[in-house]
């Protein structure tokens, strides 16, 4: 199907002399004297692209441009621009335009251009599509990720939900142990029951116990009522006690006693109180080395580490990062109401360049600052605090096998869901026939891929 172009100029020689040319492309032209004429067109009439001077009445191309950006945010636009006006069209394009032309306008250079523009367009929907589709199968609780490392991890998930053992998640800051924690719990057994999360790192050493365990009245000074404690609250369900390791060692005891006798004793208290608890502990540090150090029960390790989970680091999972950056992004364009356009592919390669020495947690963070920031536009390699950083402008080989890799196993799998049906695989995808066929070559993907296991007619063929 032809691709449908409008020129919006308010010389009338230029803008039929463009359309002339392009139709001769094989394009279908719409043209429109002014922005507002071009605005009311797109309304009713949508376009693959649209070819737009600066200066004109009625509506100037810069007001059509952020129109279009709300109405049409998916469509190119391609400024056209004279010499002396430069500046106009670089903030054109910062504020979202695809490109810009100089006149008087070389026609070869308009074709290039427009090519360029469309190809750009059609890749960003496909991107878009697959990468909302993967979202949605690769979402686990809000634990998001589509790599070898991660399904492993959910399927430990699910197994552990069905049990209540304790659980020693180990990783970096930032990983999301907790989030593994929540979905251990809330997907089986214990969904129903209590969930407590401590950070046993930020309770002082002197409180610690009392917090844990709870205390009675007048146990100490300012004990003016009694309280129960973390282990007693979370009772039946789970107790998630994050950065275990910075228990102090006469708390690791009281600590292994709990997990061996199942009872705990308020402080100021001398009756045992029974518990029915899970313990998933989580950590940054050596555990194993801390114990070689002194510093850590070994027997108190034994006890937690029933199951153990290790949480990769972003960096060894990069294939994910399209996924949670999309992932957050509809969480914070929905949590602070608004309207951004997705990332450019420069913004994509930055993401995928980037250290993450902070890991899911730093990623998000830069998402929710990006989304403060980009209203009504995409997120630019601007909008990223390691902007400046030297980063190259190209994702490295083996990023690049890995997208290669993600993008191939989708189509295959949205082929094996349609049956192999090529008409319906790219509808489904949001793209041409011949764009899938492309792809296809693209990837190493056989034409007739799964012909011989698609269903038969009553005949056979």
């Amino acid at each position: 199907m032809a691709k449908t172009i409008l020129i919006v100029e308010d010389e009338t020689v230029l803008r039929e002399s463009l359309a002339e040319l392009l139709v001769g492309e094989g394009y279908e032209v719409r043209q429109a004297a002014d922005g507002k004429a071009a605005y009311d067109l797109v309304m009713h009439q949508p376009v693959d692209l649209v070819l737009s001077d600066v200066r004109m009445p009625e509506m100037d191309g810069l007001t059509l441009l952020c129109q279009l950006q709300k109405l049409a945010p998916e469509t190119p636009v391609i400024m056209i621009t004279a010499y002396g006006t430069v500046e106009t069209a670089v903030a054109a394009m910062r504020t979202g335009a695809h490109d810009y032309l100089l006149k008087p306008v070389q026609f070869d250079d308009v074709l290039v251009k427009i090519r360029r523009a469309l190809d750009f367009r059609e890749m960003s929907v496909t991107q878009r599509v697959m990468t909302e589709q993967l979202a949605q199968e690769s979402t686990f609780h809000n634990l998001v990720g589509r790599s070898q490392s991660m399904n492993r991890l959910f399927e430990t998930v699910r197994k552990l939900s069905t049990v209540k053992s304790n659980v020693l998640i180990v990783g970096e800051s930032g990983t999301g142990k907790e989030l593994f924690a929540r979905a251990i719990h809330y997907n089986g057994v214990t969904r129903t029951k209590p969930f407590v999360a401590v950070n046993c790192g930020g309770i002082p050493d002197t409180l610690i116990e009392s917090e844990l365990f709870g205390y009675r009245r007048g146990a100490f000074t300012g004990a003016m009522r009694d309280k129960i404690g973390y282990f007693e609250a979370a009772n039946s369900g789970t107790l998630f006690l994050d950065e275990i390791s910075t228990l102090p060692i006469n708390l690791q005891s009281s600590l292994l006693r709990v997990l061996e006798e199942k009872v705990v004793v308020p402080v100021g208290d001398t009756h045992p109180r029974p518990i029915d608890i899970r313990i998933i502990a989580a950590s940054n540090q050596d555990l194993d080395k801390m114990v070689r150090d002194g510093q850590f029960r070994e027997d108190l390790l034994y006890r937690l580490n029933v199951v153990k989970i290790t949480l990769p680091p972003l960096r060894q999972r990069k294939e994910d990062i399209p996924l949670l950056v999309h992932h957050f992004l509809e969480k914070y364009i929905r949590q602070m109401n608004k309207h951004v356009l997705g990332v450019t592919n420069g913004t994509m390669r930055a993401l995928l360049n980037h250290e993450w020495r902070g890991n899911v947690r730093e990623l998000e963070n830069v998402i929710e600052r990006a989304v403060i920031f980009a209203e009504g536009r995409q997120i630019s390699v601007e909008d990223m605090p390691f902007a400046t950083e030297g980063m190259t402008d190209d994702v490295g080989e083996e990023l690049k096998e890995a997208l290669r890799q993600f993008e191939r196993q989708h189509i295959l799998a949205s082929l094996r869901r349609h049956n192999y049906d090529k008409v319906e695989t790219a509808r489904q995808l949001g793209i041409g026939v011949s764009s899938l066929y492309r792809k296809l070559d693209e990837l190493s993907i056989p034409k007739n891929v799964g012909e011989a296991d698609a269903p038969k007619n009553d005949d056979g063929k």
